[in-house]
């Protein structure tokens, strides 16, 4: 018997449909993978097994009468623990919110549960989203699938984890300075950031107003253009929500438009780069021109850029602690010791300067649209500049260590949050570690259909997407010390 769990998820959708398999089937192998690896990878923090299984059979009996099918109909799911159902608690990866039951659902679930998506379980995060490591001191750390001892990338840890592990088709995470390409990198699976207001955050914990972003994380960016299909469009009950007419982002993959034009980062993004992660993306960029594509090295302002780089954790701190204002002063101590500190230090930044860093978010974006897309379409970087450490490389860091740490994490991906650009993460191959490396491909504002069709096109001519963790056809093991 084929096991559907290692199926992409339109395979998954499609033969559903057909009643080539039941939902009910798809369901059970996703629950026998997470059965079997959740016990040491951990990226579950609550499985809805009975749920899941009602949904699926409900499923089946809608396919059998010949009604008409959603484009998720009967596919499980799972997400990001900040996405608010109602009756369900939702604890954002925080002891603060352990007993949250919000009497409302996120605009993105309810959608996507309109599309015939079946929920499976939530997923642990770093708490309150505040960590590109990805593990989280209230809960087992969550650890990678390429190999546990290594990080599985935050805040969307849970994310990447579970759809690298083959546990479910597709989720959600989001994305404030690199919390799903950063994840999905790692794990070896496509990660989409929108433009800024291309899906709605009703109903989705906030952490950062003007850097936050919701998107899909899936095994192909075929699978990520169904997904942002049904997640994407203006919501009225979210005034960030951009009113532009949403395309058809899966019959776009196979347009007949000329393709995009592709420029390799010279400047800032190819700065500091490890020797296999530079060769990595070069054998892509060779790839993506052997397959039809131009390519050409294209300079980016690399000063503008190493400024963006400062001005976006200001933003991202100042915001957050906005937002824990009331809880910081009441209930200090129940926040992580790294969380806590870095909310506090978000406390001291002079108004002016935040006030400074939103004003030159325009400009700056006009200046580095100008000199990058004025000859090219889409943009090639590096996700992670550097291999993907381990736990213990990453863990126990302060002061200037814990910094420079999140810096190298992150110095590629968090310069699109700020100048609100869409990109998307594809698996190009392995670092000598034997773990997953990746790179980026970004766009214009509401490019989201050009970057897909480039990445639908490089994974139609690599198999990088198709390799798996040996720990999804091993089974579980005994957890790493």
């Amino acid at each position: 018997m084929k096991d559907w769990s290692r199926a992409t998820l339109t395979e998954t959708a499609s033969a559903i449909g057909r009643g080539e398999v039941s939902s009910r089937d798809v369901v059970e192998a996703c629950l026998d993978r997470i059965g079997r690896l959740n016990p040491l990878l951990n990226p579950f923090v609550e499985v809805d097994a009975q749920g899941a299984r009602a949904a699926a059979d409900a499923a089946d009996r809608h396919q059998k009468a010949s009604k008409p099918l959603g484009p998720l109909h009967g596919v499980p799911l799972a997400h990001k623990d900040m996405y608010y159902r109602a009756g369900r608690v939702s604890a954002c990866g925080s002891k603060l919110r352990s007993d949250f039951r919000p009497s409302y659902t996120a605009t993105a679930l309810d959608r996507l549960q309109r599309a015939g998506a079946i929920e499976i379980g939530r997923l642990v995060m770093v708490e309150f989203a505040m960590g590109p490591h990805g593990y989280n001191q209230n809960y087992p750390f969550c650890r990678n699938p390429w190999n546990p001892d290594y990080i599985p990338c935050g805040s969307s840890s849970g994310s990447g984890v579970s759809v690298g592990g083959r546990m479910v088709y597709g989720s959600l995470g989001s994305d404030t300075g690199g919390s799903i390409r950063c994840p999905a990198a790692v794990s070896g699976v496509v990660g989409l950031l929108p433009t800024y207001g291309r899906v709605s955050r009703r109903c989705a914990m906030p952490m950062s107003f003007s850097l936050d972003c919701v998107g899909p994380l899936a095994r192909t960016s075929r699978d990520c253009a169904r997904l942002l299909g049904v997640i994407a469009g203006e919501d009225l009950e979210d005034a960030s929500s951009l009113s532009t007419p949403v395309p058809d982002y899966e019959a776009e993959l196979d347009s007949a438009a000329p393709l995009p034009r592709i420029g390799i980062a010279g400047g800032y993004f190819d700065e500091g780069l490890h020797p296999e992660v530079r060769k990595a993306v070069d054998d892509a960029a060779a790839e993506l021109r052997r397959v039809g594509f131009t390519v050409a090295e294209v300079s980016v302002p690399s000063e503008l850029v190493r400024e963006v780089a400062e001005l976006h954790p200001l933003v991202m701190k100042a915001e957050g602690a906005a937002n824990h204002l009331d809880t910081m002063r009441e209930r200090q101590e129940d926040y992580t010791f790294e969380v806590g500190h870095r909310l506090h230090a978000g406390f001291f930044i002079p108004a002016a300067n935040y006030i400074r860093a939103l004003k030159l978010r325009g400009q700056y974006l006009r200046v580095f649209a100008q000199a990058v897309f004025s000859e090219i379409d889409v943009l090639v970087t590096p996700v992670l500049s550097i291999p993907v450490p381990t736990i213990a490389e990453t863990s126990g860091k302060k002061g200037k260590d814990y910094l420079d740490m999140v810096v190298a994490l992150t110095r590629n991906t968090k310069v699109v949050n700020y100048f609100g650009l869409p990109a998307v993460s594809v698996p190009c191959g392995f670092t000598s570690n034997g773990m997953p490396t990746a790179f980026q491909l970004i766009g214009r504002p509401l490019a989201e259909a050009a970057l897909l069709r480039v990445a639908d096109r490089y994974q139609a001519a690599t198999g990088w997407h198709l390799e798996e963790p040996a720990l999804v056809s091993a089974g579980s093991a005994a957890v790493p010390a």
